[in-house]
């Protein structure tokens, strides 16, 4: 799924947090979002999924447009929001729901039977790992890592051809970080799907994504592609402070 941001300003009174004129990202690509905090990672997700209204500019999302100076008729179907899944916090969950409880909301919201859940479920069974289902436990008296786990699922369950994930390697143990790195590369490559993540985790993030885009102060001062020679070493110089791109 192909989106594409135009001309796109925020702000939170006084300060500016994204002010970025073009950014395009095509099906099938695993796009890296890092930058330091406030850099404004957090912001485009919620701009991206219409949860905030932009000043200016829009986005478009499969020929779908949203954003401030949209006509009625451009902007009224919201249908791409049926193929969009994400995973920002944990305010994004039911905690007053068991994990299985959870899953059977998604599955109903998404009208998959209960036949098809349970065999969507078992995909993600080594990213579970034995921690998140039949606990007999509500997701709020779950750990961190596995409230991750459960935000990550349901956001997958229907198979959303555009998927972001804010953070996602948060509160993950190191196994449950390689399964999420494989379950993320074969998820946009059999699927064919376009995948944001936004992380602090550079190590795992450069390893999984095609793209690397660096935001500083709500701008885009560099987008990388995966294969440039130079971008572990220009990435690591610019986070410790010695490169200014």
């Amino acid at each position: 799924m192909n989106l594409t941001i135009e001309n796109l300003t925020k702000s939170f009174g006084e300060k500016q947090v994204l002010n970025i004129a073009h950014y395009a990202i095509h099906s099938g690509e695993i796009i890296g979002l890092v930058g330091n905090n406030g850099a404004g990672k957090t912001t485009l997700f919620r701009v991206i999924l219409d949860l905030l209204k932009t000043d200016t500019g829009s986005v478009t999302v499969d020929g779908l447009i949203h954003g401030r100076n949209v006509s009625c008729d451009t902007a009224k179907s919201e249908a791409w929001k049926a193929y969009t899944g994400a995973f920002v916090d944990t305010g994004f969950l039911i905690d007053y729901l068991t994990p299985e409880e959870y899953f059977r909301f998604i599955a109903k919201i998404s009208d998959i039977p209960d036949a098809v859940l349970t065999d969507r479920l078992l995909q993600f069974d080594r990213f579970m790992n034995g921690e998140v289902l039949e606990q007999r436990t509500l997701i709020r008296n779950l750990s961190m890592g596995n409230k991750q786990k459960v935000g990550i699922i349901g956001a997958m369950l229907h198979h959303p051809q555009l998927l972001l994930l804010d953070e996602p390697f948060n509160f993950l143990d190191p196994t449950s970080q390689l399964a999420m790195k494989y379950l993320l590369e074969t998820y946009s490559r059999e699927r064919h799907a376009t995948v944001i993540v936004s992380s602090h985790n550079l190590t795992h993030t450069l390893d999984i994504c095609s793209r690397i885009t660096l935001l500083e102060h709500g701008q885009i001062i560099k987008d990388y592609n995966r294969d440039y020679a130079l971008l572990n070493s220009e990435i690591e110089a610019y986070f410790s402070g010695q490169q200014h791109l």
